[in-house]
């Protein structure tokens, strides 16, 4: 068994944001555990072209940050590159990608293919949005999952809670950090 962490959107315009500081701890401590072991790491960040021509207006939900941000989540711009806290190593993949799920509009399923990836564990802001749509497509693809509860996070409580306690459980295994950890 392979597994990969994959680290998403932690970026200075998502999880750079007040209040997920306790996500980002978490996720560092993940980090460190993964790279302790050897664990491969991915990091997964959302970005644009300039203009964000990948964009449909049919899209409600990103069309309104296309029409709302310039081209603050172009990539290039400071918004759209990993938070400095968890920034990656050489070695280290970061894959970009153009919707929700880290699958879509990126080359992360080549990336996880080549490394023989079967097993994902997962932590990201949102857990509505990027976690959500990734353990849903990840589940079809048939990866074992496990989503660490602690190293994800949601503006909205409530929509975390629901999705960790009663969601994600079906498909993947729910932990926090700490018990991952400790599992060596």
């Amino acid at each position: 068994m392979t597994t990969v962490l994959l680290l998403m959107d932690f970026q200075n315009g998502i999880a750079g944001r007040p209040g997920f500081e306790p996500v980002v701890d978490a996720a560092a401590r993940a980090l460190d555990a993964a790279r302790g072991r050897r664990v491969p790491v991915i990091f997964v960040r959302v970005a644009f072209r300039p203009g964000y021509p990948e964009i449909s207006p049919d899209n409600r939900a990103f069309s309104r940050h296309r029409d709302a941000d310039g081209d603050d989540m172009a990539l290039d711009r400071p918004g759209t590159q990993i938070i400095d806290r968890l920034a990656p190593r050489d070695d280290e993949h970061v894959v970009v990608k153009k919707r929700f799920s880290a699958f879509t509009g990126s080359d992360l399923a080549v990336l996880l293919r080549g490394l023989g990836a079967d097993d994902l564990v997962l932590g990201g802001v949102s857990t509505g949005g990027v976690v959500l749509s990734t353990v849903r497509q990840a589940a079809d693809l048939d990866y074992r999952l496990t989503v660490l509860s602690d190293a994800c996070g949601d503006p909205d409580p409530e929509v975390h809670r629901v999705l960790v306690g009663k969601v994600f459980p079906p498909q993947a295994r729910v932990t926090t950090v700490d018990e991952w950890v400790s599992e060596g």
